[in-house]
């Protein structure tokens, strides 16, 4: 069999795209395949009629300046690292929330002002506020001090144990405490620990109680020292500049080419096939499809299928995407907004709506005078697989459905449905199909009192297969799968003799 390459990646998501990227400058071939013709996944941008969309993901940590800070300014290291140039711009608010009982707060860059802010509100647990919020930062300042690197990779976890023994079995300890029960040892008022609610669900989509503090320190304290930033030109930059990497040094991107198995012989991957019947050979294989597409779509053998229910899987989306005129858009509005309406709802299916107008910050986005407008609520396939698309009605279905989310949205935002001009709606069905991903999740979440450590790492089942992305550790997110791809690209660096210097 002739080899393609000595490693071929599965899917250009940002996990895959940075195992490429790294390798391929490491001295490492690598060939990734992409089914559709830009690269990116979720975190691509599309164009329509002078509007370019962030296909998905809209608030980005990993650009951070400061060098002194290790693993959570990935993006900015890994871009000099190659020689390539990525503009951002500082957006000084990560989150403005608007929830019940006419309570807003805008998550600021300044963590003095927003803990005032936030003290301001509930003056009776001002102690509480600190003590919580401290123990994020404590978190945030383990993690910014240890070199990324896989957590498979033994002579990695010795050489990180001896240099930094004490930080790491802190950072060990941690792993076994929930947010929730975190913010419970210090806070009792019930509107606050739902705030706290809303703070894990707008980026982890589950309460405090279940999402794991080493996670929350990393979002919810790095905001305030990398902080969120936007890449001028949109999401789908990020994506280009790291082919940008792969090509530099000699790698190759190839689009329209759908993988429709990776081939298995004796236990060990060594290749791919593709839909038009070619097959690709390599070392070793990187999947960044989900766990349930690669063990139950791609890998055939039923001896390695996933369950569904393994794994707490997270929802897929509703998204709107419109070009709205600019009159529309307050002075002073922020680019990030998270509206809850109804505390019971709020972690229900189209309960929370996330807002984002990127255009506020990057106005090349649109035509002059105009914005871009992007709602999105979570959403399952089960709620559109009735609908048929022969006669009209999916279309119909999706035109009334987006009209009660941009009549929700006008709660912060006034006179919004007479202010669009262009609009373009996907439903889970169309995550499904244009991202491969199983019912168009993203991913699987932990359960409830499972450990951090437990979410899937690199290594499969399979010999010379490995996972990357919001399959695996540390999870959902743009700087959590580039985590995936930096500790995946470092294992296979070293296990084949070419061991990456630490980022």
């Amino acid at each position: 069999m002739h080899k393609s390459a000595d490693v071929i990646i599965v899917g250009s998501g940002i996990g895959g795209l940075t195992v490429g990227a790294l390798l391929q400058q490491q001295g490492i071939s690598t060939l990734v395949f992409e089914q559709n013709s830009v690269p990116g996944g979720s975190c691509s941008s599309f164009s329509r009629n002078g509007y370019r969309f962030d296909a998905g993901a809209s608030v980005f940590y990993g650009f951070g300046d400061d060098l002194s800070s290790g693993t959570l300014n990935l993006h900015t290291r890994i871009f000099r690292k190659l020689g390539i140039d990525v503009k951002t711009v500082h957006d000084p608010v990560q989150i403005h929330y608007h929830l019940p009982g006419g309570f807003a707060l805008p998550a600021h860059y300044s963590r003095k002002l927003f803990l005032d802010s936030l003290q301001d509100r509930f003056p009776h647990e001002g102690e509480g506020i600190k003590k919580f919020y401290d123990e994020l930062e404590a978190v945030y300042d383990i993690l910014s001090s240890l070199p990324a690197g896989s957590l498979e990779d033994l002579m990695h976890l010795a050489q990180v144990g001896l240099t930094y023994p004490g930080k790491t079995f802190t950072l060990a300890m941690k792993t076994f405490r929930s947010m929730g029960k975190t913010a419970r040892k210090y806070i009792s008022d019930e509107e606050l620990l739902r705030f706290i609610d809303i703070e894990s669900y707008s980026w982890a989509l589950q309460n405090a109680l279940s999402t794991p503090l080493v996670n929350a320190g990393i979002c919810l304290a790095d905001r305030h020292h990398g902080g969120i930033n936007y890449p001028v030109g949109g999401s789908g930059v990020i994506a280009e500049g790291l082919v940008r990497g792969i090509e530099k040094y000699g790698g190759t991107v190839r689009y329209r080419s759908e993988v429709v198995e990776i081939l298995v012989e004796g236990g060990s991957a060594h290749g791919v096939k593709l839909a038009n019947g070619e097959c690709c050979y390599a070392d070793v294989v990187v999947s960044n499809a989900t766990v349930w597409d690669t063990f139950n779509r791609l890998v055939p053998d039923p001896r390695y299928h996933v369950a569904e229910e393994k794994f707490q899987r997270a929802p897929s989306w509703f998204q709107l995407y419109l070009g709205v005129d600019g009159s529309v858009i307050p002075e002073g509005f922020h680019v990030h907004h998270v509206l809850v309406e109804d505390w019971k709802r709020y972690d229900q299916t189209g309960g929370t709506i996330y807002f984002s107008a990127p255009t506020l910050l990057d106005p090349s986005l649109a035509p002059s005078g105009k914005h871009i407008v992007h709602l999105f609520v979570t959403a399952e396939t089960s709620e559109w697989e009735s609908f048929e698309k022969s006669n009209g009605q999916y279309l119909k279905a999706k035109e009334a459905f987006a009209r009660t989310v941009i009549a929700r949205t006008e709660k912060i935002l006034p006179g919004l449905a007479d202010s669009i001009e262009l609009q373009v709606f996907a439903t889970p069905s169309t995550h499904e199909r244009y991202l491969n991903r199983y019912k168009g999740s993203y991913g699987p979440l932990l359960w409830p009192g499972q450990n951090v450590l437990q979410k899937p790492q690199n290594l499969t089942r399979v010999k010379n297969l490995l996972a990357v992305g919001d399959s695996t550790f540390p999870g959902q997110g743009v700087i959590a799968v580039t985590y995936s791809g930096v500790s995946c690209a470092s294992y296979i660096a070293r296990q084949m003799g070419k061991p990456l210097a630490y980022l």
